[in-house]
């Protein structure tokens, strides 16, 4: 069972709390699928930016990164958010941001950026293998385990190919997930539970668009999922 979703009311930080403090603590809400958390705590605007994408809205997290340089972590939150919008160029922005980051030897942000890319691949599975596969190489060469939200993206892909060898990668990435994170979400479609997906989907407040590109359906409450998503 999915834990039940976190506000920032329901978390109240302790009085007394240095910004560095704050700031982790709003890291740790977001890794742990609070996004509204992280918002109500953070002043850090690529945070605030993924936290606003978790929720699907994409002009905010925009918004947030407006005055940023085009590092690659900006350029991979803002081919998030052209994805998360269905904007045709998601796919080159991802391999901006996959270069820039191979550039910097942003290992995070590469493995993240080919993830993304990877995703827009659907149509051609085996293209998305090699890239997926850059991800995986940069993990084994920085002696990293795989990440949970490349694996969970590999095994929709190798599903496509062979169910069996899907759920197994998808195994993995459940093991790997946190609760309430996309990983998690797009492990559980792979393993087909979809219940348990959504539920863990709407404790963390993750948008649909997050596991769009799986053309699993939608939750039964659509319009529901969709106002959490960019109501304050």
């Amino acid at each position: 069972m999915p834990t039940p979703t976190f506000s920032a009311a329901d978390l109240p930080l302790p009085a007394g709390l240095t910004a560095a403090q704050t700031e982790e603590a709003a890291a740790l809400a977001l890794h742990w699928g609070a996004p509204r958390a992280a918002l109500a705590w953070s002043r850090d605007p690529l945070r605030r930016a993924a936290a606003h994408l978790r929720l699907g809205d994409g002009a905010a997290a925009r918004a947030e990164l407006a005055g940023e340089a085009d590092g690659a972590r900006v350029l991979l939150l803002l081919a998030r958010a052209a994805a998360l919008d269905g904007y045709p160029g998601a796919g080159q922005q991802a391999e901006a941001a996959r270069t820039l980051a191979r550039q910097k030897g942003d290992s995070a942000a590469l493995i993240a950026a080919v993830t993304l890319r990877a995703e827009g691949q659907g149509a051609d599975p085996y293209a998305a293998l090699r890239t997926l596969a850059e991800g995986l190489k940069v993990a084994e060469i920085a002696g990293q385990s795989a990440d949970a939200h490349l694996l969970a993206v590999l095994a929709h892909t190798q599903a496509r190919l062979n169910a069996r060898k899907g759920q197994a990668t998808a195994a993995k990435a459940l093991e790997r997930s946190v609760p309430r994170s996309p990983a998690r979400v797009l492990a559980l479609l792979v393993l087909a539970r979809p219940g348990e997906a959504f539920a863990e989907a709407r404790a963390g407040n993750l948008h649909p668009g997050w596991w769009a590109f799986t053309a699993a359906p939608t939750p039964s409450t659509p319009a529901g999922m969709a106002r959490t998503a960019v109501d304050g």
